[in-house]
């Protein structure tokens, strides 16, 4: 049972070691070494004591100080004058404002109010008369003004001043003016004291303005402009804190808790080095642990940089969880101990749990990417080189990146557009921003979606094609690179119904092959055992024994010509057979191939003609093959070329540098317009099959041509039959 929870104890030490530094780098600097009275808080505290003594208490100014020091410049002179708009703007102003209040006294016969109103609209127009014709008048008026802004912030910071002689009463100090040697005290500093801090070099400099109260000041459209307001004043002396004091002194509450914060993280970071300590103790039980779990999480499973991004989340979580951890140990307990203490142990809870769980993602993603093969790996199967090889893909063809690179651009702006103008609310702008949405915007918009409307077509039509129905082409608009898709899948509907053409031919062809084959081979074999049966008759005489023998001899020997023709035919389409090339004078050869059938040309009654070059013609071939190939085109010609018609045999050079061997002859028998067929094996020109002709001279002639490379076609024109032979000469 210990062993079962080794693991998992060695993970929390291992996470509260984390959390000791964590907190030992974030705020261990604020207690290391260090005393309450040089904290943050007490810091921040004796700042705005400073800079509030200065213009509360040492530098102080009574209103008339200010008030001398007033000043207006003609700026603010013209602006007084000017604020409610020109002269005559403001006595219309006031003449409408007085014009139906006299008008009602007139009517009501009040004739005392109507004399009062008038005095009094009179009056203001002279007053406003007089700013326009009297800098010095409007001066005095500004000057009043600010007077009042000062009355108003000298009794804010009288009251102010009482305020903070309540609220740093438990400071003492003794403080000496470094200009004018006036000397200000509070409190005994020579009391034994807690804190002390004295100023000589340098010297506390304090202001005489009060920032809580100086918007008095600045409150108004007419400014106050004065020295005062940047003046600083020098002194030295003592700030202290007395031990009576600080007994009764708010402040001091902060001394307590920062001793109290003190000891905890100092127990915080030792038992953290003590559980560092242990969880190296149980790294041995760890590493397998968590390897064994891998294989049963789904969480291992993550694509890497889904993995990284969570590892990333739950990381956020746990430094989220450790500031609210520590600050509880600030600022949580300060009366209730046990409602601190069960707070603090749940938030210590959890933040195991999320640094169980994010060193458990550490070490998956660790064991990932340990070699550079995973770490490669892994990073070829997440989400965004998949992004990014779309994103690549895009610009496979740069047409089709640069028009969605711009219609997206351009619905955008548009878009942007649109909504920037009914945002605006009007006006001509809002009009203009309208108008470029029309512009830009609906055009794209309508491209786009045309093109999306093209696209689903092609889709439509592709869909078609894959189910078989090829009899439509797909419709090509334009020179867009969707146009040139549709034509590609044009040009792939042909290849289609061109290979279903094909593979329906050699279906075809298969079935007669098998035919042939079966009606070749089973005549000779069907006459043989005829006439063996006709040899066990004991009574036959010498003579028909003889001519049976004979007719078994000439039986067997088509038979064993058929089987090592299909043999040989074979071996050489499967190219399992080796050639023995050399340099072979062609023009010799086709004139000893051709030479030894003449005899049987001029007994089949086929007048042979013959053209060769002057020069010989060389080329690298198996000299053997190839007189088998000029003597099966030869025999090709004695079984199936007309009687009493002429014969074409020609060998010539032709521009390519190629060597043509050429064969002309009238047929015998009716050729089909698929000439092309007449190389396959056991396909004759004689469909009735009453020649002693194979069917395979052609094929194992097309064989040989196909081994070394060369070229063989068959020319059908009517009764005309040829056939050409091309071979790269040298």
């Amino acid at each position: 049972m210990r062993e079962k929870w080794k693991p998992l104890l060695a993970l929390i030490c291992l996470t509260w070691f984390i959390f000791g530094i964590f907190t030992f780098s974030q705020i261990g600097y604020q207690y290391i070494g260090k005393s309450y009275f040089q904290s943050d808080n007490f810091q921040h505290e004796l700042d705005n004591f400073q800079a509030d003594l200065g213009p509360l208490v040492l530098n102080l100014p009574t209103a008339e100080e200010l008030k001398s020091k007033i000043t207006v410049s003609q700026h603010e002179i013209e602006e007084h004058r000017n604020y409610y708009g020109s002269l005559g703007t403001q006595i219309e102003n006031i003449k409408s404002q007085y014009e139906e209040k006299i008008r009602e006294a007139a009517d009501n016969n009040a004739n005392e109010l109507k004399t009062k109103l008038e005095t009094e609209r009179d009056d203001k127009i002279k007053d406003i008369t007089k700013n326009f014709e009297d800098d010095e008048y409007v001066r005095k008026k500004i000057v009043a003004q600010k007077g009042v802004l000062i009355d108003k912030y000298i009794k804010a910071v009288k009251d102010e001043a009482k305020d903070f002689a309540k609220n740093y009463k438990y400071l003492s100090y003794e403080l000496t003016n470094v200009e004018t040697g006036e000397t200000f005290r509070s409190g005994d500093i020579t009391d034994s004291n807690v804190y002390k801090i004295t100023y000589t070099h340098p010297p506390l400099r304090t202001g005489s303005i009060s920032n809580s109260s100086s918007h008095l000041l600045y409150g108004s459209d007419v400014y106050i402009e004065s020295d005062v307001l940047n003046e600083m004043s020098e002194y030295t002396g003592t700030i202290t804190i007395s031990k009576k004091a600080a007994q009764y002194a708010t402040v001091m509450d902060g001394y307590d808790q920062f001793k109290r914060n003190q000891y905890m993280f100092f127990v915080i970071w030792f038992t953290s080095l003590i559980a560092a300590f242990f969880a190296w103790k149980g790294r041995k039980e760890l590493l397998p642990t968590i390897g064994g779990l891998k294989e049963k999480e789904s969480l291992a499973k993550l694509r890497i940089d889904m993995q990284i991004l969570l590892l990333f989340i739950t990381g956020c979580i746990y430094w989220i969880f450790s500031h609210i951890a520590f600050e509880a140990i600030e600022y949580t307990y300060q009366y209730n101990y046990v409602r601190f203490l069960i707070d603090f142990v749940m938030k210590i809870i959890i933040l195991s749990v999320i640094g169980v769980a994010f060193f458990i993602q550490v070490i998956w993603l660790y064991e990932r990417v340990n070699t550079a093969e995973k770490l490669n790996e892994n990073i070829k199967d997440s989400y965004l080189w998949g992004i990014g090889e779309s994103m690549t893909d895009l610009f496979l063809n740069r047409s089709i990146a640069l028009h969605s690179i711009v219609l997206v651009a351009a619905a955008f702006f548009g878009g942007g557009s649109f909504v920037a103008s009914f945002a605006m609310g009007g006006g001509g702008f809002s009009i203009m921003v309208f108008g470029i949405c029309v512009i830009v915007g609906i055009p794209a918009l309508v491209v786009f979606l045309s093109k999306m409307g093209y696209l689903n077509r092609i889709m439509k039509d592709t869909k078609d094609m894959a189910e078989g129905r090829l009899n439509r082409d797909v419709k090509v608009k334009g020179k867009s690179p969707l146009a040139a898709h549709a034509e590609n899948l044009n040009h792939l509907r042909e290849g289609v119904r061109t290979s279903m053409h094909e593979q329906a031919k050699s279906e075809r062809l298969k079935t007669e092959l098998i035919t042939n084959v079966s009606h070749d081979l089973r005549t000779p074999l069907t006459s043989i055992i005829t006439y063996t049966d006709l040899l066990k008759n004991p009574d036959l005489t010498e003579e028909e024994r003889k001519q049976y023998i004979h007719i078994l001899d000439k039986k067997s020997d088509r038979l064993k010509v058929l089987i090592e023709d299909l043999f040989e035919v074979s071996k050489m389409a499967s190219g399992n057979i080796e050639l023995h090339r050399s340099r072979v004078d062609v023009t010799q050869l086709v004139q000893q191939a051709v030479g030894e059938h003449e005899e049987d040309l001029c007994k089949a009654r086929l007048d042979l003609r013959m053209s060769m070059p002057q020069d010989a013609i060389y080329a690298y071939v198996d000299g053997q093959k190839w007189w088998r190939l000029i003597d099966n085109l030869i025999v090709n010609v004695l079984k199936y070329a007309l009687e009493g018609t002429r014969v074409y045999v020609t060998l010539k050079r032709t521009a390519n540098g190629d060597a043509e061997f050429t064969v002309k002859n009238v047929a015998k028998y009716e050729i089909s317009e698929n000439a092309d067929e007449l190389f396959e094996r056991f396909k004759r020109a004689d469909a009735s099959r009453h020649t002693e002709g194979s069917g395979l001279g052609l094929a194992i002639a097309q064989s040989i041509v196909d081994l070394h490379g060369a070229r063989m076609s068959i020319e059908v024109d009517g009764d005309l039959f040829k056939v050409i032979v091309r071979i790269p000469a040298v």
